[in-house]
Order: structure tokens, then sequence, then C-alpha cells
């Protein structure tokens, strides 16, 4: 495992999951959000975004959190592992919903972009299983078929995968 793709519905926890599998396997973490997001939540250009993504996945390792399907063809070719945290709805609801409340205010998805209440988001994990999951399994079976694919579908899935890691 030396370039891998973290993927999964928003709120799944793919960033926190990313770096500590990165510190366990002293790999660099790539958080799409941070390439994708201007300050103001303003989207990069596509050009740029895709760039910066060739750029990433040119190098030898990686560990690299995020969905952004539309650019997934980019990554795929080049993950030797990808793992798919496949969650169910309500633990990922609740996490955005938590994360909105905890983090309000401040930008840790990416710079000048602050954690704020966003219904429209909301709608988008709660509608992910039914109109975006299907896609993103799409994706991996067409473009990641050569790659480990690593699915978890609980919290303590991931935790003891990352225990078995460290």
């Amino acid at each position: 495992m030396r370039r891998i793709m973290v993927v999964g519905c928003s709120g799944a926890g793919k960033s926190t999951f990313s770096r500590r599998l990165g510190a366990a396997l002293g790999l660099p973490v790539i958080h799409l959000d941070r390439l994708y997001w201007r300050p103001g939540w303003t989207p990069a250009p596509d050009a740029e975004f895709h760039a910066a993504q060739r750029e990433v996945i040119a190098s030898d390792a990686w560990v690299i959190d995020g969905n952004y399907g539309a650019s997934m063809h980019l990554r795929l070719p080049r993950a030797d592992t990808i793992v798919f945290l496949d969650y169910p709805r309500r633990i990922c609801l609740r996490r955005v919903l938590v994360r909105s409340l905890r983090d309000l205010g401040q930008d840790k998805q990416a710079p000048g972009c602050p954690e704020r209440l966003d219904p429209e988001f909301y709608s988008y994990v709660w509608r992910w299983p039914k109109h975006h999951r299907e896609r993103t399994v799409r994706r991996l079976a067409e473009r990641g078929a050569h790659a480990r694919r690593i699915v978890l579908t609980r919290p303590r899935e991931a935790e003891e995968f990352l225990r078995r890691i460290g």
C-alpha cells in the first residue's frame, strides 16, 4: 500500500481516517477539499484542480482523501489501494451535523472556508446512499479494478483496520 485513495460519503471520517493511515504507513496525506476549495467556498477551476491532482499522483506514495467523482479517473489508474468507508447514512449525517456545530466558523476543511450550517450539504449527505454511492461503486469497478479494495462498513471496522496497520 503506497498509493491509497480513501472514498465515502461526507461525514464518514475520510479525512481523519486518512491522517491516521498516513501516519501509520509514513505516507503523505492529501485532502482533495484543500485542493478544490478557494476562500469563501469558491471552487477551483477544473483545469487547476486537475493539474494539482496530477502533480500529487505523479509521486510514488500518497494517501488521498475525497471523492470528487468527476476527477476520479485521474487518481484511480495510479491507486494501488482503495479504502471505501461505506457507512450507513445515519452515521454520516450525525457526524456532519456534529462537526458543523462543533467547528462553526473555523477553517478546518480548507483555508478561508469556515464551517457553516448548510442545509443543502445535509441534504446531499442524506441523498448520497441513493444518488451517489452507486456511481462511486461503478467508477471504482471501471477504473480501479486493478487496485486492492477494502470496504469498511462501520467505524469499529475502520478502527480495527488501523490498529492492524499500526
